[in-house]
């Protein structure tokens, strides 16, 4: 009797009971369908939307062939409000009968809603038909996404609520222009959702207009567009900080891709003293990858600051931080070596450490070029306490033996609690102590033959053991050979080793503002059961008519293996959760 009232606010309290329990009682919520239908035509809209949406979220199977011939009706109800309800419901049809929905034609029906005049329709025609390639990639081919349907998205794009623009955008960076000239178009048409308010619109625009720039070769607009996309990445910086953190995340793609955007904003990344330590650690990245000749200046007096800080593992990333300027700006190299010692000279223990750490790299990068700061170096022996560092200077004492005059004496002092020391140490003292060996054979006799014992004869681990055989061999059967192999010129390190691989970081930069771009991994690594982004490409036929290629492949999946059984586990690629 409650279903048949004429008060709305009651009507929708019994459809919100029958939602709740249709599950546990699906024969009794059949009882309920004559009045839905009913409901479906009544002269409010309100009402024919509240039962074409209660009939969707009813999660019965028996009540879905019902629900068909009232959802086409409101898919073409004279009012907006009906309509939208009705994209959405559909979404929810087929997440419980995808054969039934298309069938009924109602993805060609989803299409057509694309090109609604209403902007709230048009918005959960594409969230509806996100949803449903989400689940059945192949539904792609009955959906028809050509450059009139691109433009009307685009007209409804400002006039629709935040949502509704995600979603659109979301769906555009999904379709390949085709030709230049509608890229710039489209990148014209978007660039204005850079100045609003919520920060997922902005990363969602920016986002489009990343994957557009790849595609146009006019250098004087895409010149343009960078420098519109800055302003909007810095003013994200201004929020609280968990949104800082995600802005943060996306921007480090967005320099990885495309640093000359934020060439000139790297004061935005200098840290705040209430920043918290996440967002700390994520703004020195960003700065290091903004580290050019032109700033290096201010990044260094920045950085020596830093180092002085309270915060132990930010301090650490700080003076860290200063080897890698060396490494990437060759210019500055003396300037950061000179930081370091001076950071040295403070004598804090961890800060000693790690100054030890990237001057090593330092060295390797450029060899024989500071070996004049050894000495300062070798002072600071007695503080190192950690694995990292004196494995470190254990490296420097080797690789550079020949102009130390005591390195046999130093390396000694380290080999008198050798099976006290972690793996790492072992292994670089074993290395150290050949080298050393090696060019000066006469005086050190004793020590390698030792060494070689310990690691061959009192060793349990395999990896000492075996590099100590190595060694052996080689020194007992050809001395020459010996030298050619472990005094061997080394490569230079790398500028960055910690840049994201080019397929990945474009993968990445397709999945901006979503949860993807906070871990910096595929979906297929986080999310089940979700299908890889796909790509709609427009092309035409013979006729000259649009049609659209998914590029998706039907088994496109990746396996794994589970960590307890070692069981293959599907995996299919997708995108994460929008963040605002």
């Amino acid at each position: 009797m409650c279903m048949q009232t004429d008060n709305l606010e009651l009507k929708k309290l019994v459809y919100l009971y029958l939602i709740n329990y249709a599950k546990t009682q699906p024969d009794l919520a059949i009882l309920a369908v004559n009045t839905f239908v009913k409901d479906c035509e009544d002269p409010n809209p309100l009402i024919r939307a509240l039962a074409v949406r209660t009939m969707g979220c009813i999660r019965v199977e028996k009540i879905t062939e019902y629900l068909c011939e009232p959802l086409r009706k409101c898919l073409k109800d004279e009012d907006p409000y009906v309509r939208k309800t009705a994209a959405v419901c559909v979404a929810k049809l087929h997440d419980i009968s995808a054969a039934r929905v298309e069938d009924q034609g109602f993805l060609e029906t989803l299409g057509e809603l694309l090109c609604d005049s209403n902007p709230m329709v048009v918005a959960n025609a594409v969230a509806a038909i996100s949803e449903i390639l989400d689940t059945n990639p192949n539904a792609a081919k009955q959906v028809n996404v050509d450059t009139p349907t691109v433009n009307k998205l685009l007209t409804a794009l400002n006039e629709c609520t935040e949502w509704g623009q995600i979603f659109i955008l979301d769906s555009l960076n999904n379709y390949s222009p085709r030709d230049e000239k509608e890229c710039i178009s489209i990148c014209e048409r978007i660039t204005p959702r850079l100045a609003h308010a919520n920060a997922a619109v902005v990363l969602s625009a920016v986002k489009v207009l990343m994957k557009l720039m790849d595609q146009i070769t006019n250098t004087e607009f895409v010149q343009m567009l960078q420098k519109k996309l800055a302003p909007p990445l810095v003013t994200l910086l201004s929020a609280e900080a968990e949104i800082q953190y995600v802005a943060l995340r996306n921007i480090n793609l967005v320099v990885q891709k495309r640093p000359d955007i934020l060439k000139h904003e790297i004061k935005a990344f200098f840290v705040k003293y209430n920043d918290p330590i996440y967002v700390k650690l994520e703004k020195l990245d960003i700065m290091i990858r903004l580290a050019a000749q032109t700033n290096i200046a201010q990044v260094l007096a920045e950085l020596k600051e830093y180092a002085t800080e309270v915060d132990v593992d930010f301090v650490r990333k700080a003076v860290r931080a200063i080897g890698r300027c060396a490494i990437k700006v060759e210019p500055s190299a003396e300037k950061c070596v000179t930081t370091l010692l001076e950071l040295i000279q403070t004598k804090v223990n961890y800060v000693v450490q790690e100054a030890i750490v990237v001057i090593k790299d330092i060295f390797r990068k450029y060899p024989n070029k500071y070996e004049t700061i050894i000495s300062t170096l070798c002072e600071n022996l007695d503080s190192l306490d950690e694995p990292e560092a004196r494995a470190a200077m254990i490296w420097i004492v080797g690789e550079y033996a020949e102009r130390i005059d005591n390195a046999d004496e130093i390396l000694q002092s380290f080999l008198d609690g050798f099976h006290d020391e972690n793996t790492q140490v072992q292994l670089q003292l074993l290395t150290a102590i050949v080298k050393l060996f090696l060019k000066k054979p006469q005086e050190t006799q004793e020590l390698v033959q030792k060494v070689l014992s310990l690691a061959t004869q009192d060793s349990d681990n395999p990896d000492l053991r075996d590099r100590g055989y190595i060694y052996w061999r080689l020194l007992s059967t050809d001395p020459a050979a010996a030298k050619e192999v472990v005094l061997a010129e080394k490569p230079l390190i790398s500028e960055e080793t910690d840049l994201i691989e080019p397929t990945l970081l474009d993968e990445l930069i397709c999945h901006i503002s979503s949860l993807a771009s906070v871990y910096h991994k595929p979906p297929s690594a986080f999310v089940e059961g979700r299908v890889p982004v796909r790509k709609i490409q427009v092309t035409r036929n013979a006729e000259g008519a649009a049609e659209t290629d998914p590029h998706i492949e039907e088994d496109d999946r990746t396996y794994t293996e589970t960590e307890e059984t070692g069981a293959p586990q599907e995996e299919v690629g997708g995108g994460g959760d929008l963040l605002i």
